[in-house]
């Protein structure tokens, strides 16, 4: 484990979670922008857990949403990480209303769930900031200067989360 990571707990190398600052404001200011045009890419074995719970989400989905998921499903003909993405109706993912629905049905795909982690074009691991690494979206919770929370402690479950995957191997 590089010495940068040593104390924080983490088995892989996260590039900056040294310098990173992190901290989730929905329903604290923020309406969820980043689930806004969000396009998650959708894997199968998430597909067949959104699938095997659908009549018990649809209720919830927003009116619009909810027609055009019965009529046309959840995933789109786009691609995104080489996967179907979720539909976006009227700028804003299927699942969003008022918060994820599938975060409240425990099954939350797993691009969303690792917010703000991400991979770069090497297979690295780091976490989505304002000014580093090309970061295009402009979200106040990216911006390590609106917050003073590390992202060493405020990421502690979508870390655990991708130990859990055994991405890092």
């Amino acid at each position: 484990m590089p010495d940068l990571l040593q104390g924080v707990g983490v088995s892989f190398t996260i590039l900056n979670l040294a310098e990173a600052r992190f901290d989730c404001t929905f329903g604290r200011g923020c309406d969820g922008v980043c689930c806004r045009n969000g396009r998650p890419p959708i894997y199968a074995v998430e597909a067949a857990r959104i699938g095997a719970k659908l009549s018990s989400i649809l209720p919830a989905l927003r009116p619009e949403a909810r027609a055009v998921v019965e009529r046309d499903g959840f995933v789109s003909r786009r691609q995104k990480a080489g996967q179907p993405a979720a539909r976006v109706v009227k700028g804003w993912c299927v699942f969003f209303h008022r918060g994820c629905v599938l975060h409240h049905a425990g099954i939350k795909p797993a691009v969303c769930a690792m917010f703000p982690l991400a991979k770069d074009e090497r297979d690295r691991w780091y976490v989505r900031q304002k000014g580093y690494s090309g970061e295009i979206w402009d979200l106040k919770c990216l911006d390590p200067a609106a917050s003073s929370v590390p992202a060493s402690e405020s990421l502690r479950e979508e870390i655990a989360l991708v130990e859990s995957f055994g991405e890092w191997e």
